[in-house]
């Protein structure tokens, strides 16, 4: 395609409402794919059995349908079919001992739900998220705006005046605290503990990390209001329309297009992309690359010579735990022994807040988990659709995985010696994950008509951002979150040539399907 203003690497969530906000605002953009598919992390395919469709990677779309992405470019998005699925009872938890709880979205239902656990653990919860909800503007402009700007310095300036700076202190003093520390203070019951913690580890966070006790506020608040709602037949539906609509604005994609080099022009500005084979592709206007940093300054700016500090951020920059994914294709419904599951779209089998908490360090450390926080999804109940008649999938992630294995927390597999996913270590685990679901499912042994299984490194040849498994697209923490995100000296989705703007879930706001760092590229490039 000649004369593109715009050239995209990379076909991600960010990259896709980029490119789609760029043509809106009547740029021409051409999007670059190295896979035979875009879409990154968001891949639909019969994996398991013909007819059963599995969301491969990610499913729920809460974080898109609630953001200024999809308040923008939705309605041209449904016009080319994107239509969605949803429960009243997006998630809940499931105990070893059978014991679970449901939030749905209806907040008196929650109330009384919560208070018949522990009483008055509803009252708190009712005031806890209309505390977010009073909050919501403010943190959703730290969340999913342009951090180093006026427009932000206003928003914060407009809130020290409102609360005085020592309530603008408290306020962000708050929302740096654990998960951990809000549940144990604020709710008696453990099951309500439990509904919550797993909630964090899809933030690429812990339950002790700092600010995960607002992330998960903010998590329960979202459900609650928007519900965890999946794309009817599939989640590449939501592709086939973000590619509708970018063709429809004049733009152009590219498949097996595998970038290897940003050019550079006699100044020292990003004019095009060079992909392996040799093509060369101009950009008048700028290049914008949903990749990694490891991507972006280890190959694509490999021969670009770049200030001394650019290499020791990108040495220090660390990715977070990996990921595993299982489905399944059924004979037939799950029978839960807990019949009120049926129609939930998300449930977490834990063991609680500790066993989140322990199952998390021992991924951290390099181990596996010995009872892993399986987060288990029903898109059969939501979209029929997904398969045959009568039948049903399961979508299982366990978010907590290590990158390398140094050793097995139950002391049952034996861990390879070099560290690395095998196909036969992931079985073993996957067999792990299997008991816990049919201590919870009364036909589930019979019910299976096939598994598949992705391990991290799996993951990893999908997708080369997803190192080690990790969809997070780098450690979440607060040292590399935010103003410090992807590197300390970062700001915004600048990078040190010009005309280059570097996107995706190593870049701020981070991780998720909201497309937040494309949008905000593309409003900035207005």
């Amino acid at each position: 395609m000649a004369g593109a203003d715009y050239v995209i690497v990379g076909s991600g969530i960010n990259a896709l409402v980029a490119a789609a906000q760029l043509g809106r605002q009547g740029r021409k953009v051409l999007v670059l794919e190295r896979n035979d598919r875009i879409g990154g992390c968001i891949r639909t395919e019969e994996i398991t059995a013909p007819g059963f469709v599995h969301d491969v990677m990610a499913t729920t779309f809460v974080l898109f349908l609630t953001s200024p992405g999809y308040a923008e470019i939705g309605p041209e998005l449904e016009k080319r079919g994107l239509a969605f699925a949803h429960t009243a009872t997006p998630t809940a938890v499931l105990l070893p001992d059978g014991r679970h709880a449901i939030l749905s979205m209806h907040r008196h239902a929650n109330v009384a739900a919560f208070d018949k656990l522990a009483p008055g653990d509803g009252a708190r919860f009712a005031a806890d998220l209309d505390r977010v909800g009073a909050d919501a503007p403010f943190l959703f402009a730290l969340l999913g705006g342009s951090l180093w700007s006026n427009a932000t310095l206003k928003i914060v300036a407009r809130e020290a005046w409102r609360r005085g700076l020592r309530g603008l202190a408290a306020f962000f003093g708050e929302a740096l605290g654990t998960a951990r520390g809000w549940l144990e203070t604020r709710y008696r019951s453990e099951l309500i503990h439990a509904l919550f913690a797993p909630w964090v580890l899809h933030t690429g966070l812990g339950p002790e990390s700092a600010y995960s006790g607002q992330m998960a506020k903010v998590i329960a608040f979202a459900l609650e209001a928007a519900g965890a709602p999946i794309v009817k037949g599939g989640a590449g539906q939501a592709l086939a329309a973000f590619d509708r609509l970018i063709r429809d604005q004049g733009g152009d994609i590219l498949l097996g297009a595998d970038a290897d080099r940003v050019l550079l022009d006699d100044k020292g500005a990003a004019r095009g992309v060079r992909l392996a084979d040799g093509r060369d592709f101009e950009a008048t206007a700028g290049v914008i690359c949903s990749v990694t940093p490891g991507q972006l300054y280890g190959r694509l700016l490999a021969d670009a010579k770049l200030p001394a500090h650019i290499a020791d951020a990108v040495a220090q920059y660390r990715y977070g735990k990996g990921n595993i994914q299982i489905h399944y294709a059924l004979r037939a419904p799950p029978k839960w022994k807990a019949p009120a599951l049926d129609a939930v779209a998300l449930i977490h089998l834990t063991p609680g807040l500790d066993g989140v908490s322990k199952a998390a360090n021992e991924a951290e450390r390099g181990m596996l988990p010995a009872v892993p926080t399986i987060c288990l999804g029903q898109p059969a109940a939501l979209d029929p659709s997904r398969c045959p008649e009568g039948r049903s999938i399961l979508w299982l992630q366990l978010p907590e995985a290590p990158r390398f294995i140094k050793g097995d927390a139950a002391g049952e597999i034996a861990p390879p010696a070099d560290g690395r996913w095998t196909e036969a270590l992931r079985e073993k685990y996957a067999d792990r994950v299997e008991a816990i679901l049919a201590s919870h499912i009364d036909n589930f042994h019979e019910g299976v008509m096939a598994r598949k299984a992705y391990s991290p490194a799996d993951l990893e040849a999908l997708n080369v951002n997803l190192v080690g498994g990790d969809p997070y697209g780098g450690f979440c923490g607060i040292d590399q979150f935010f103003l410090w995100r992807p590197f300390r000296g970062s700001v915004n989705h600048r990078t040190p040539i010009a005309r280059l703007h570097h996107i995706g879930a190593s870049t701020h706001p981070g991780p998720g399907l909201g497309g937040g760092s494309g949008f905000l590229v593309a409003q900035a490039l207005a």
